[in-house]
């Protein structure tokens, strides 16, 4: 099979673009800087100059293709500059499927998050639950328009298309805040904890996976949470000092303190320039929430079985301490 495939580069788009060259497909892949995709070059990719905030510069390289998985994403909280989450996550979403319905490319796997259920306050949801309160991050916001207002009806026009949706995603490759958050508790830099902050953990090669079994196995129109297990940040936190023997941060701050600490730095950036972590809007999306949902679906019709957070941690910080010289 021939797929094209945004993010290509990113941190999960590299590793289904991986796993499908190991399965004998072709891939396809659309890059802002070819320069960049060396990598992918030299797995076979086929690597075109484009961008999905640029519909044209993707009908060639999507011409032809058997499936389409839509990957890519702007994934930043915290951030000053918000622009590109409209332009990338709402338009580039429009741009990705309206072109894949007017090449009529057989199938596709978009790739939505937990996120845009917001906060669950502690329920594991399922693919019925349909959040229409306000939104914690702009991040949560841009996915939930595409999803609900650029996805889903295009699928009721008849569009071929899967929806995933990943929990917190980690592994190796990792550029967002997790990485960053595993590496300060490493180095001791990590001097606390959000209490009650919860997430469904999944390791980035089985996030992969899921993108895969969606295309192969996933029913036309359905959306699939992909999430691995449910543990809260301070949980994890835990099971990294048994992995690793680097003591866990003691300090533990309650939900309500984290969310006057948001209220204040909201009116603190007003005045003065803060860093994107310690924002009005990172704070938010660390105050005691609970981005988590259920994967029995993915599981039953996919044949979805993500690992154990604890094995998936054992790789991960194994492979950070190594590149920090640690023993």
């Amino acid at each position: 099979m021939k797929y094209f495939v945004t993010g290509a580069t990113g941190f999960v788009g590299s590793h289904v673009v991986r796993q499908l060259v190991e399965a004998g497909h072709q891939v396809v892949a659309v890059v802002r800087n070819p320069a960049k995709a060396q990598e992918l070059v030299g797995l076979g990719v086929r690597v075109f100059q484009g961008d999905v905030t640029d519909k044209e510069s993707m009908r060639e390289p999507m011409s032809g293709t058997d499936g389409v998985f839509h990957i890519a994403g702007w994934y930043k909280v915290g951030v000053k500059d918000k622009s590109a989450g409209e332009k990338i996550n709402i338009q580039g979403t429009r741009n990705v499927l309206e072109l894949m319905k007017e090449l009529g490319i057989p199938k596709g796997v978009y790739t939505s998050t937990l996120a845009v259920n917001s906060d669950t306050h502690g329920k594991e949801v399922d693919e019925a639950y349909h959040f229409t309160g306000r939104h914690l991050s702009e991040y949560d916001r841009t996915k939930w328009v595409a999803h609900y207002e650029v996805a889903d009806p295009m699928i009721a026009e008849g569009l071929p298309l899967v929806i995933v949706q990943p929990g917190l995603i980690y592994g190796l490759g990792d550029t967002s805040s997790v990485r960053t958050t595993f590496i300060q508790y490493l180095q001791h830099k990590l001097p606390m904890l959000p209490g009650g902050t919860a997430f469904s953990w999944a390791h980035v090669e089985d996030i992969a996976r899921g993108h895969i079994l969606a295309m192969e196995k996933g029913k036309v129109s359905e959306s699939y949470i992909i999430s691995g297990p449910t543990h809260t940040l301070v949980d994890a936190m835990h099971m990294a000092q048994q992995i690793t023997g680097v003591p866990a941060p003691r300090v533990i701050v309650p939900p309500t303190m984290m969310k006057v600490l948001s209220a204040i730095m909201g009116v603190v950036e007003k005045v003065v320039a803060v860093p994107d972590d310690y924002s009005a809007e990172y704070l938010r999306t660390n105050s005691g929430i609970t981005y988590i949902g259920n994967n029995a679906k993915a599981r039953r019709e996919l044949g979805y079985q993500p690992r154990p957070l604890k094995e998936g941690l054992t790789q991960t910080l194994e492979h950070e301490m190594e590149l920090l010289g640690m023993k």
